[in-house]
């Protein structure tokens, strides 16, 4: 992938921001919808579609493209703001989160929108779903014999979910495999909906556990643009083992009054702090490209 310069990594930061301020808008827009984990994945997100990915949003079936599963649908609002953002539809769309008749629904619907490779919504399948993925793409390239780029499989998921049985199975599966096209990145934020998820079901030692599966495992900085693309570019080095990128974030990032509140998983703004959310974002905002300077 291209080498991450200073002014890349101004322009990054600049676009996760902006997609920080799309999840307010939509779900103030809808009236309901999940925050927390989005604004907290809105740097990853925006480091696989403007850096990481080979895509292309004017031919989003191309039969070469990376996959991008997310496992944990209910933060769909910031996969539909990177899509919108990097040109696979009108960034207008993001008006009609959970609207009736819209494409945009509260849990991704695969066939409803370009760019989706999975329906989502029932928590700990989507790490099934992208080893089939990953699976199925190494069987083309065997079959087709060709020495061209691998397609690489991205699964984000939850650290909440880790709580279901299946993912164990997929990931037992991965590693058996030894799917090195397959990297699945780990919202480690450390919430979910009843609260910490230490107090709900305890996880840790998470490295451990999936290095015995035979993955092989970074931890990082979820909000740092740098170890962000190294990680991805040391993913894509690693022979013979599946990755698990485990992203230590902030819930809420951006809004002091959600960061790390186990509530704001998904919780109604009050009147008032949308607009408070809204504000302290724009201001983040004109600081990363110099206007208040």
């Amino acid at each position: 992938m291209p080498h991450l310069t200073d002014a890349k990594i101004k322009e990054l930061e600049a676009l996760a921001n902006r997609i920080r301020q799309d999840v307010i808008e939509m779900v103030v827009g809808a009236g309901s919808g999940h925050v927390g984990g989005p604004l907290g994945m809105a740097d990853i997100f925006t480091a696989l579609y403007f850096h990481v990915l080979r895509h292309d949003p004017k031919n989003p079936d191309w039969p070469d493209r990376d996959r991008v599963v997310l496992s944990n649908g209910h933060i769909c609002p910031v996969l539909y703001a990177a899509l919108a953002r990097s040109g696979y539809f009108q960034v207008e769309e993001l008006k009609t989160l959970r609207k009736f008749g819209t494409r945009l629904q509260g849990h991704p619907h695969r066939t409803a929108l370009p760019g989706l490779e999975t329906t989502s919504g029932p928590l700990g399948s989507g790490l099934s779903q992208a080893v089939g993925m990953a699976i199925a793409a190494k069987m083309e390239a065997k079959k087709k014999k060709e020495s061209g780029p691998r397609i690489n499989v991205y699964c984000l998921m939850s650290d909440g979910e880790q709580d279901a049985g299946n993912i164990w199975e997929a990931a037992m599966l991965a590693g058996k495999l030894k799917l090195d096209n397959l990297t699945a990145v780990m919202d480690r934020n450390n919430i979910q909906i009843d609260g910490m998820t230490e107090d709900i079901m305890p996880l840790e030692p998470l490295r451990e556990k999936y290095e015995a599966f035979n993955w092989h495992v970074i931890e990082i900085n979820g909000h740092s643009f740098p170890e962000i693309v190294n990680a991805f570019d040391t993913a894509d080095a690693v022979y013979e083992k599946p990755v698990l990128i485990i992203a230590h974030n902030i819930p809420g990032k951006g809004v002091d009054f959600m960061e790390f509140s186990y509530p704001w998983h998904s919780k109604v703004f009050k009147p008032g702090e949308a607009k408070e959310a809204l504000h302290q974002l724009r201001t983040l905002g004109g600081k990363i490209t110099g206007e208040h300077e």
